[in-house]
């Protein structure tokens, strides 16, 4: 299915909970704003089979922490029998005890989010201090043999720009590929953003001195390879804020973790309710619904630039 803007729409990022055991202070938290609800593992089966319907065959899983979920094992197996590719965002804090069973389940692709490789520092942004966990859990998931395991790392002025190159020696010695990530706005956190922005082109220009360009794998992301000793990764540079190509490439479908359907990560004043018509099983409402999302889609950075012109 394409929306109005010709973008076709080909995944589903569902958040399966708010619950988190961190308290990351620059978390936008899918900017989701259910309040202690959530879906039954048949609801968000059934999402993904009317998703599947319209065209979607990638299914990402997040929160949350979606492995505070004890019947997230299930849930990936669902998906997994639906589409083609299943992947799962994670603080990595429980993954140890999950990777295995995850792979088993159908589970192809993981990100660990890791803002920093110093465990003070690490507290400091999460509230806890949890990074050996987090480290236990990214070896566990290379073990397992998970298709891709990447680090996300939210960029902080101020508090982690300087470990770049550490977490690039980091992600190269583990195996894994590394995504460096722009600071995105947070729900009622307008000091925050202003705060601990950090524009990705300082650290851009930084890391094109040291590793060698590849590709421009799309619009809305450079990559980077880094090479020692014949090992070799990919760091990727995420860039959402102002860019009206990061929104023109935007494949995705969001769904709270209490099942309404979200057109677009920043904005919550044109959410569906669509678990409503799950539990009602009125099968012509589901379908006119997702199709109604589809049509409510709308590239955030262009409508916000145009509107502000």
């Amino acid at each position: 299915m394409l929306d109005r803007f010709g973008r076709p729409v080909t995944g589903l990022r569902i958040s399966v909970t708010q619950k988190c055991n961190l308290n990351c202070f620059f978390c936008h938290g899918e900017w989701d704003n259910s309040v202690n609800r959530e879906m039954q593992r048949e609801e968000i089966k059934k999402i993904i089979e009317i998703g599947k319907k319209f065209g979607v065959n990638e299914v990402k899983f997040t929160g949350g922490e979606p492995l505070m979920r004890p019947d997230i094992v299930e849930i990936v197996r669902d998906a997994s029998s639906i589409v083609s590719e299943v992947s799962l965002t994670t603080n990595g804090t429980l993954l140890r005890d999950f990777a295995s069973n995850l792979r088993d389940a159908g589970l192809m692709r993981l990100n660990v989010n890791l803002p920093s490789l110093v465990p003070e520092k690490y507290e400091m942004i999460t509230g806890f201090r949890m990074i050996d966990q987090v480290l236990d859990g990214i070896e566990a998931a290379i073990k397992a043999g998970l298709e891709s395991v990447k680090i996300n790392m939210v960029l902080l002025r101020g508090i982690n720009e300087h470990e770049v190159p550490s977490m690039i020696d980091y992600a190269l010695s583990a195996g894994v590929d590394l995504q460096l990530i722009e600071l995105q706005p947070i729900p009622s956190g307008d000091e925050i953003f202003a705060k601990y922005h950090i524009g990705i082109e300082n650290i851009q220009s930084i890391i094109s001195k040291s590793v060698r360009k590849i590709s421009q794998v799309s619009e809305r992301r450079d990559r980077y390879i880094v090479e020692s000793k014949g090992n070799f990764i990919y760091v990727y540079i995420v860039k959402p804020i102002c860019n009206p190509n990061f929104c023109a490439e935007c494949r995705r479908l969001r769904v709270t973790s209490d099942g309404r359907l979200k057109p677009c990560l920043l904005r919550n004043d044109n959410l569906i309710d669509f678990v409503k018509y799950i539990r009602d099983n009125d099968q012509k409402e589901l379908s006119e619904k997702f199709l109604k999302a589809i049509e409510l889609r709308e590239p955030y950075w262009k409508w916000y630039n145009e509107d502000k012109s």
